[in-house]
């Protein structure tokens, strides 16, 4: 499956980019290039691969689950610009 230049101009004016002759030649063709690079990809046998395989042999990534002596709560929020004894007081983001 090839992209051609009406694709890449149709999706560049969903996006509100405003795209050069040149610049949209340019990404029709890198967009080719790394369809052409998945393609090979997938020709790859993984028949047997785990999905969950990476390429460090990393064990043991998770710990059980312990309670261990924390910051005491005065302490953590004594430098606080702004707390109600409970916890920090952070302006309302929306």
């Amino acid at each position: 499956m090839a992209i051609t230049r009406k694709e890449v101009d149709h999706v560049a004016d969903l996006a509100r980019l405003e795209l050069t002759n040149e610049q949209s030649e340019k990404l029709t063709t890198e967009m080719n290039d790394i369809l052409k690079a998945m393609d090979k990809l997938r020709q790859l046998d993984t028949e047997g691969v785990s999905s969950d395989t990476h390429v460090l042999n990393l064990s043991g990534a998770f710990r059980e689950d312990e309670v261990k002596p924390s910051l005491a709560r005065e302490k953590a929020l004594a430098n606080a610009p702004k707390h109600n004894q409970e916890s920090f007081v952070v302006p309302k983001v929306i």
